[in-house]
Formats: C-alpha cells, structure tokens, sequence
C-alpha cells in the first residue's frame, strides 16, 4: 500500500510538472505608429526563432502565445520599419512602429567586410531589402538588379542574364563577382555565374547589396568591376514554410515562337530546435521557352561591293545568328576574271536550337549555434540547366550540372569557411559548331566549293546575271543539304553533337572543380585604438583535359591546376570628432604563374553634417586570368582558341600577323583586280603594305586603378535621399582577345609571305588572350533620388553615365567596353495604396551603344521599357497575389549583338509566406 502510494504519488507529481510545463505565456496588447499614436493595421507579429507564435492583425491588436519566457519579437508592417524587442513578462504590451524612411540608415556589410549604415560607407554600395524585392514589378529578384543605380544587365538568354558596373562587360562576365552569404557561385570553367543558376530563391533572400566599382582590396580576383552579394535567411530567425508560385506567358506577338507558358515552383521550409540545431531546406523548378537570337543583320556587308553584290545577293552573306558562314566557311573564288567572296549557307540559330528552359536547383543546410554567436553551418547546393549560353559562340546548355558544398564557422568576431564547387557540363553542345558541320557533314569545303565554281560559271555562260548566276550556283551547291525537322537532318544533328572535337563535331565536354578556404578576423578588440580586420584565402582550380575545350600540354593524363593564395588587412579610424572615418587596406596575392601583387584602398567618409556625408576612395585593383582566358585550348570551325599563358600558346605569338590586317590587305586586293583589272599577283605586291605583323605577347595580370567621390544625403526628416557618385578608371595590362594568322609553312621565303597570306588555306588562324599594350581609360558618374510623400507613396530614380576613352586605337584588340552612355529608371509605388493592396510602376531607358564581340559587333539600338505590378495581401490566409508584367507594351528590343530579342512578359504570382 504504501508502495502503491508513492508509485501513485509520484504519476501525480510528474502529470503537475507535464500541465506547467504545457502551459503557455499569454502576450497580447496594440501597435501603434510612434508618429501618430494611432494603431497600425494588418501587421504581423511573430517570435523570433520559432514558427508556433505567430500572428497577423487586422485592427493593431493582436493576442499570441509562447510556451516559455524570454522571448523576442519581431514586428513587421507595411510602410514602417521591422521592430525586434525583447519580452519578460507576459500581458499587454504596446508596440510602437517608426515610419520607414529610405535605405540610407540601413547597415550593409559588403564595403568593408564589417556592419555600417549604408549612408556612412566611404564607397558606393547599393542595396535592396527583402522588401523592395518583393514589392518591385519584375518576375524576379535577378530582374531587380537592372533597376538599382549604375547596373546594367546584358540578356544572353531568358535564364543567364548578366549584371555589371562601370563598362567592359561581355556574356561571361569575369571582371564581376557574384557572392552568395559570401562564397562565390560561379561556374568554374566559365569563370563568371550562370545568372542565379544556383543562387537563392526569393523566398530565402534577406537582402542584396551592390558594389560598383573595384573591390579587389577586400575580394581578390574577379571583382574588378565590381560584386553583387545575396544575403539569404537564418534558419534560426526565419521559420517555417513558405511557398511560391508563378505561372506567366511571353512571345506574345512574336514572329518567332507562338506563345509559351512560363512557370517557376519555389519552396522553402526552415525549422530549429531548442534554439540550438536549425536547418533550412530551398527547391526551386522553372520551365518555359526562351527568347529566340533572330538577328539578321549582315556582318560581311563590303565583301563583295566591288562587284557589286550585295545584301541578300552578298554570295558572302553573313547574318549575326547565323552560323557556319563565318570568316572561316569563306573563300575567295576567281570567276571569268574577278574575285568573288563565297560563303557556305550556314543555319540560323532558330531552325537548329531547342529553346526548351529548364533550370532545377535545391539547397539544404545544417546550422548548429555552439555557444552564444558562435556558429557552425553545412550546406549543399545543386542545380540543373537547360537553357542557351552566350560566350566567343552560343552553346545550348542541357542536363549542365553544378553542385556546391560549404562549411563555415562564424561569430561576431571572426569567421571561416571552405567550399568546394563541381562543373559537369552534360550533354551541352555548341550551336555554331552544330551548323558548321552539318554543312561539312553533307559535303565537304572542297566538294561544295567546285560544284558552286563550276554552276557559277555555267550560268554566266548561259547569260544569267550575276545574282542570278550567284544564286543558282548556291542551289546546285546545296542539294543534299540537311533541312531542319527532316530524319536526315536529326540523324546527322544527333551525332555531331556528341562529337568532343569542334571541327567535326559540336559537343561540350566539360569537367572542373574549384575550392576555397577563407577567414577573417576582427582584431579590433586587442588593439583598441581602431578597428582592425585582418583575412585570407586560398583557391585551387582543378580541370578535366577533355582533349576539345582543355589540354595538359605537359601532362596529358592529369588535370591542370591553377591556384593562387593571399590575404588582406584593414584599418578603420574615426578622428576629428568622429567627423572623419579613414579606412586602409591592403592585399597581397600570388598566383604560381604570375608574380605577387600588392592591392590598396584607401578611402575618406567626412560627416559635414547631420545625415549628409561626402566620400573619396583610391582603389588599386587587379584579377589574374580566368580559367578560360590561361588555359583554353579550343578547336572552333577553322579558329583555334587559345589560353595566353606561355605553356599553352608558346610559338604562336611570334611570328603571327594580326587578322584585321590580312582582312584588310585581302579586300584591297580584290578590289583593285575587280575594279582595275590588276594581275593579281601586282594587286598583292601593291597591297602588302597593309599587312601588320603582331606584337603582342603571352598574358599578364591585369590592373585598374580607381579614383572616386560621392555624396549621400538624407533630408526631409528622412524622406528623401540623394546619392551621387563620379569615378575616373584607367586600366593598365587590359586583358583582351587578338586574332592572328600564322602561316602553316614559316619557313617559306620571305618573299612568298605575302603570297601566302593572301590564301586563307596556308594560314592557321588563332584566337589568342593577351593585354593590351596602352593604357585604357573609362570614367563615369551617376545619381539617385528617393522621395517617400503622402501616404507612404515613393518616388525614386536614377541616372548613370559611363565613357570610354581608349589610348590607342585600331591595335586589333576586341578592348570591348559594350556600355551605353545613359541608362536611367525611374519608378512610383505604393504598398499600401488602399486596403491591403499596392502598386508599382518603373521606367526604365538606355542609350544606344556599340557592342564588340567575336560573335558580332554593331550598334544596340536604344530602347525603353515599363514594367508594372498590382498586389494585393490576403492577410488571415498570409497570402501575396502579384499580378504584373515585363515590358508591359511588349516593345521588342536586344541588349547586345547576337543575343535573343526580348518580348513582353506577363505573370500572376501566389506567395504564402510564413506558415
């Protein structure tokens, strides 16, 4: 009995402790606007690290439970600022909300590896919170980087679209860093991201900041222009789940594709434990059909205008997006007397691509908070590409596979992190490559080449005109040929796109790896006096000679490694009062292929007065070749790609001719035989003068060094914020790309050179990566307003100018600074315009420019574009519909050569938020 008692006694002992600890806390009470005292409607409460206490208002009262205190929570409402507060007690409690003002006092950590307000950083930084992103009119967070002050984005296709600052910007943007919580995402044989390929979703984004201009002091290599860094959610902070739907339609009046659907599944679902173990899980999956590259206009227009031929008549006819009549499908024929340029048919782009898009990406990671700011994470990162890629040619990217692993270790005081990138490139394969050899495929050079000499001639005979006699020729010369959609033609496409060699086949074959170790640690604390950071890092490329794209040329079973390693040290300083903050740093990199380098920034924020600051900066910045631009080794339709680096390309610089100038010295030659009738062997003699022997040499780093001054203010009690900015860069070493031939004979006399380079099958030709021999300048300036007025309604725009003065001119260099002069955007909006439901509209025009690319160089036309959306918040369901569009008037435009037109895109989008 008294055994039974105690077994008793204690089930009830243990049931009291199971009801108290059931037992939640109980907060309730109002939020008010601190400015009115009047209550805030539809705001949302939450507690800070868990999912179970969560509530939205629709009155400013609210009423949540908590199964235990202390807890923090965190209030958030339309058009004010968020509000973390910690909690002790249970009861009623009032909140009061600050009206949101601008982004000016918003702390940014990018300009110095270190928190600040955005307003007192001494270099221009850029920035957009999870917010504005959600609130802007773009289909996606990647698209609202086009709007922020001095960034220009280049359109290579629907899924790699291309951000960059301040010029000198192609497709593979080497020269801007794209960093994801800090750790590069790029693709390691391209050197650059594959747009947001692996990069977060909208809904694990936090906030994005931009740093236009160089930032290699602090980032090392690829920084150049400038970096992009994502900051996504802590599981720890944001919690639950979170859904996202969009469903959109483009091509809409489009001549070449009827209309597609678009649609892009995204979720997110974040947990904790204890506060102690956290993870956090992100899948994504967008499916559509890409914008078409139809550019026609002719990029060989002269070739035959002594004849005359031209236009569509141009036996020599080249269209930008049309492939396999290139420089290297030509040959110049002697007919009855005169020297015609001839060119293969070529196919264009739309007849032989699938513009199918695909992109599958996830994430998941672990997060484990050892001790108080100390914490330790793992993540896993994967993501699936089909869609076209834009580089020297167009490539269709399928089943292109990146993965990525991080681990990292940080506290408030300093962090490390190792990560570890793969590349595999699938099933991918070269567009212009594809239709090269179909062509050859069907019948070779010499083949179609004799049966077009001879057609030729016998429609002359037969009293033809010269167009007539040009276009039967090309007739008879293309019987047989492949034509898309046929069983010959899939046949013949199925196989060379399997083909690992460019010059038979067209398939991309890829295979790298890079990793990197990385830290950083605050020393402020043993000095004192100032802040101090000091931080390292070490990278090691790794890639597969797969015989096409890559070689060992020293070590052909093994993969080539290029490495380098450095570190950098910062000092802060807040003199004069506080007035003055001084800010120095200083990197030293080395790369075994190159020399050290040292790398400075010294820059100046001077408070003149409350909430306006000026700052100047000098920045020092350098990158050693990519990948690609040291080690390629590409055969590509007769071109012969290759790295700069002295063990790929040794021989090949030296006794090498520039290709513009054989270009030259060939088209006067023709033109004086067509128009005076001279022997052609004279018409070489006269014309060697043009022949220029090249006098570039294997690659070096390159560097810029930059000056800047800006100013920044916040006015009207924190309701308008200007921001000006004006730089002046010049660039020593300008990394670039020269054509050269190099005769296949270099022991034939010095008098037959000239012979020789006059006939394109006794030259190799060479793609070669090299610097440039005079100093290159750019410089440029732009401003930002914002002004938020009655009822929470903003009104923001910007306007950047960029110029380039180059010192030497005509060098056969492609110094390709593909910018145009004035971009400017200007947006209104209002996020609670009525109940529940907002707008925003944005401008957006750019300046016509010349593009410059080994794809196509001509003039991008200017153009303008409004895209718009209405959203409206279904409070109690947490539920975001957006209804918008891209390009609203479906104006078409293209944002370089060779690249797709893009049309209208319109969307509907459901966002359930916080479940």
């Amino acid at each position: 009995m008294h055994t039974t008692t105690c077994y008793l006694s204690l089930v009830l002992l243990l049931l009291s402790f199971s009801c108290l600890a059931q037992q939640s806390i109980v907060l309730s009470g109002n939020i008010l606007d601190q400015t009115t005292q009047k209550s805030v409607p539809y705001a949302h409460i939450r507690i800070k690290g868990s999912s179970v206490g969560t509530a939205a208002t629709t009155k400013g009262d609210f009423k949540i439970e908590t199964p235990s205190l202390p807890f923090t929570v965190i209030i958030s409402a339309v058009g004010f600022k968020p509000l973390e507060q910690l909690i002790a007690t249970g009861g009623n409690q009032v909140f009061y909300l600050m009206p949101q003002t601008l982004l000016a006092n918003e702390v940014v950590v990018s300009a110095t590896r270190l928190e600040e307000k955005s307003i007192e950083s001494a270099i221009t930084i850029e920035q957009l919170d999870a917010t504005q992103i959600r609130n802007a009119p773009f289909a996606t967070f990647f698209d609202a980087l086009e709007s922020i002050k001095g960034v220009q984005m280049t359109t290579a296709s629907l899924g790699f679209k291309v951000p960059n600052t301040r010029g000198f910007t192609n497709p593979t943007n080497v020269r801007f860093l794209q960093l994801v919580d800090g750790i590069d995402n790029q693709a390691p044989v391209i050197g650059a991201s594959i747009a947001n390929a692996i990069g977060p979703t909208e809904l694990d984004i936090e906030r994005i900041e931009v740093i236009p201009g160089t930032a290699s002091a602090l980032y090392g290599m690829n920084s150049l222009n400038g970096l992009v860094s994502f900051f996504t959610k802590n599981p720890f902070d944001y919690q639950g789940l979170s859904v996202y739907q969009r469903a959109g339609i483009n091509h809409i009046n489009d001549p070449d594709s009827k209309p597609r659907l678009l649609t892009e599944t995204a979720l997110r679902y974040a947990k904790s434990f204890r506060d102690h173990f956290a993870f956090k899980v992100n899948v994504s999956y967008m499916q559509g059909y890409d914008w078409a590259a139809n550019q026609r206009q002719d990029l060989n227009p002269n070739a035959n205008a002594s004849i005359p031929l031209q236009n569509e008549q141009n036996p020599a006819l080249d269209p930008v997006n049309s492939y396999g009549n290139e420089s290297s499908n030509r040959r110049t024929l002697s007919l009855n007397g005169k020297n015609y340029v001839v060119a293969r048919t070529g196919y264009y782009e739309k007849d032989i691509t699938d513009y199918r898009l695909e992109n599958i990406k996830a994430d998941a990671s672990l997060h484990w908070r050892i001790t108080k700011g100390l914490e330790a994470s793992y993540q896993y990162k994967i993501g699936k590409l089909d869609n076209v890629y834009h580089r020297t040619n167009r490539f269709k990217l399928d089943d292109y596979l990146i993965t990525q692993q991080v681990v990292q270790l940080k506290s408030p005081v300093f962090q490390f992190r190792v990560y570890y990138t793969h590349e595999l490139s699938g099933e991918s394969y070269n567009i212009r490559s594809l239709a090269e050899n179909l062509d050859r495929q069907f019948k070779t050079d010499d083949i179609w080449f004799a049966a077009y000499t001879n057609s030729f001639k016998q429609s002359q005979q037969a009293g033809y005109s010269l167009a007539e006699s040009q276009q039967l020729a090309r007739s008879i010369a293309d019987e047989g040929r492949f034509a898309p959609g046929t069983m010959p033609y899939d046949s013949a496409a199925g196989e060379i796109i399997t083909i690992n060699n460019w010059d038979q086949g067209a398939a991309l074959r890829t295979k790298a790896s890079l990793f990197q170790g990385e830290g950083q640690y605050n020393l402020t604390s043993l000095i004192k006096v100032a802040t101090l950071l000091v931080g390292f890092d070490y990278r090691l490329y790794s890639v597969f000679p797969d015989g096409n794209y890559f070689i060992n040329p020293t070590e052909p079973s093994k993969n080539l490694l290029y490495r380098k390693g450095g570190g950098f040290v910062q000092l802060s300083k807040k003199v004069l009062s506080d007035k003055l903050q001084v800010n120095a740093a200083l990197r030293y990199d080395k790369n075994e292929y190159f020399k050290g380098i040292f790398n400075p920034r010294v820059s100046l924020t001077y408070a003149v007065a409350k909430d306006h600051y000026l700052r100047a900066s000098y920045q020092n910045g350098y990158r050693f070749p990519s990948l690609f631009e040291a080690f390629s080794n590409v055969n590509s339709g007769g071109v012969k790609r290759v790295g700069g680096l002295r063990l790929m390309s040794n021989g090949i610089f030296e006794d090498s001719y520039i290709r513009t100038s054989i270009d030259a010295f060939q088209s006067a030659v023709n033109i004086q035989v067509n128009e005076q009738g001279t022997p052609l062997s004279q018409a070489i003699v006269n014309q060697a003068g043009l022949l220029k022997k090249s006098t570039y040499d294997y690659i070096k780093p390159e560097r810029i060094n930059s000056l800047e001054l800006g100013y920044k203010s916040l006015m009207l009690n924190g309701r308008l914020f200007l921001d000006w900015d004006a730089y002046f860069n010049f660039y020593d070493n300008f990394i670039a790309q020269v054509e050269v031939n190099q005769l296949i004979n270099r022991g034939v006399s010095a008098d037959s050179v000239k012979y020789d380079l006059y006939d394109r099958r006794k030259q190799a030709r060479y793609r070669l990566w090299t610097n440039s021999t005079g100093t290159v300048y750019n410089y440029g300036s732009s401003l930002g307003v914002q002004y938020k007025f009655f009822r929470q309604f903003t009104l923001a725009g910007n306007v950047s100018y960029a110029k380039l003065y180059r010192k030497l001119y005509n060098d056969g260099l492609e110094e390709a600074f593909n910018t145009p002069q004035w971009i400017t955007n200007f947006s209104l909006g209002n996020m609670e315009v009525i109940k529940n439901a907002g707008f925003q509209v944005n401008w957006h025009w750019q300046d016509k420019f010349l593009w410059q690319s080994a794809l196509g160089t001509g003039i991008v036309p200017a153009y303008h574009t409004i895209d718009a959306q209405i959203m409206y918040r279904v409070v109690p369901a947490k539920l975001l519909i957006k209804v918008g569009g891209n390009n609203v008037f479906n104006k078409k435009y293209y944002q370089m050569i060779a690249g797709p037109t893009v049309v209208a895109f319109y969307y509907v989008t459901l966002l359930v938020d916080g479940l």
